[in-house]
């Protein structure tokens, strides 16, 4: 079995094969280009990078603090698309109550009620479900819809699917198809999208960039 490491810079793409059962994506943390909106977009330079081990599952990563840093930046370990199979039995055997109403039957949390509503910290947020990172905090920003606003994913890890009344678009984990919540466009935020991923709190799971902090 094979997989690919992506090695993604603001100024080229290039790609090598490796053994390994997830894709690996480097991410450079960089400052959004586009701060005018709010003061939550923010990056710091040079903090420590995130290493991941991944699990033999590959359910995702899991992260520890690596004692180098290199440039600010962030090595991710994602899961393959559609990688993350379980039956109900199994996911209500590994999610709260909560979790499996959310992430399996679509459900949705109250707004202003989740733990990540106004929470800024840098690092990134992975899936509750199965541990793939989903998005970056420099992508977070303050919406005052009530729940986790976003303007982008990170590369491959979010499906979009029409709603079957047709009116909204849901997001979903790219590896487990866990409901995260709907992306909506057009709305005037000042991102550079111009897009608000609408996330339940209840469906991310968040790794700090600096765990010593």
């Amino acid at each position: 079995m094979g997989s690919q490491i992506l090695k993604i810079s603001p100024f080229s793409y290039s790609k090598s094969l490796v053994s390994n059962p997830t894709f690996l994506s480097r991410i450079l943390l960089k400052p959004a280009p586009s701060r005018t909106h709010n003061n939550q977009f923010r990056a710091s330079s040079a903090k420590p990078r995130i290493s991941p081990t991944v699990s033999a599952s590959g359910f995702g990563a899991v992260f520890h603090q690596s004692k180098r840093s290199f440039r600010g930046s962030v090595i991710i370990a994602m899961a393959a698309p559609g990688s993350v199979q379980k039956s109900e039995e199994e996911w209500r055997a590994v999610l709260s109550p909560e979790q499996f109403r959310i992430l399996r039957q679509k459900g949705t949390e109250y707004p202003g009620t989740g733990e990540y509503d106004k929470f800024y910290d840098e690092g990134i947020y992975t899936c509750a479900g199965c541990g793939t990172p989903l998005y970056k905090s420099t992508t977070k920003f303050n919406s005052g819809c009530g729940w986790p606003a976003f303007f982008d994913g990170l590369p491959g890890a979010i499906n979009r699917h029409p709603d079957p009344d047709g009116r909204r678009i849901e997001i979903t984990c790219a590896a487990c198809g866990g409901h995260l919540g709907h992306v909506f466009k057009g709305e005037g935020f000042r991102t550079p999208t111009d897009e608000r991923h609408c996330v339940n709190s209840v469906s991310l799971k968040f790794t700090p960039a600096d765990s010593s902090s």
